[in-house]
């Protein structure tokens, strides 16, 4: 038996389809092992995009460097060598800046509709959004 919404009759199926929604696969993608794992292809990518965006005579270049349970993407240049880094802890990503002063911490949220969401500077952000974040101006702000 459905209910009505305004003039649209709103279906049991759907409503059956919520309810079989897999709760427990669905928090298991959302731990932070998982979440590091994919940031760490995400900014891989990010930096591929950026190295494409470089002038062909660029005095400069960005890589990833990956040691234990962290990777940092780096800023090479002439007299200039900077980096970003991502750390995975057990409560947290920690993302430290090219002094090693924190940033600012990643948490994960699992939200009632389902969602994996991370929460940066308290508020849920997009993985995008947070890599932009870490990254902008090690990425742009070169000099």
């Amino acid at each position: 038996m459905g209910f009505k919404l305004g003039d649209v009759r709103v279906a049991d199926n759907e409503e059956r389809d919520k309810s079989k929604f897999d709760w427990v696969a669905g928090r298991s993608d959302c731990s932070l092992p998982k979440v590091f794992k994919t940031l760490k292809l995400e900014v891989a990518e990010d930096v591929r995009g950026r190295n494409n965006m470089r002038p062909h005579d660029a005095p400069y270049a960005f890589s990833i460097e990956e040691k234990d349970n962290q990777f940092a993407v780096v800023l090479d240049a002439p007299d200039l060598h900077r980096s970003v880094t991502f750390c995975f802890e057990d409560h947290a990503i920690i993302v430290l800046d090219p002094s090693g002063n924190q940033m600012f911490e990643v948490t994960l949220t699992f939200t009632d509709d389902g969602k994996c969401r991370m929460k940066a500077k308290e508020e849920n952000r997009e993985s995008w959004q947070v890599r932009r974040m870490a990254l902008e101006d090690l990425l742009f702000r070169i000099y």
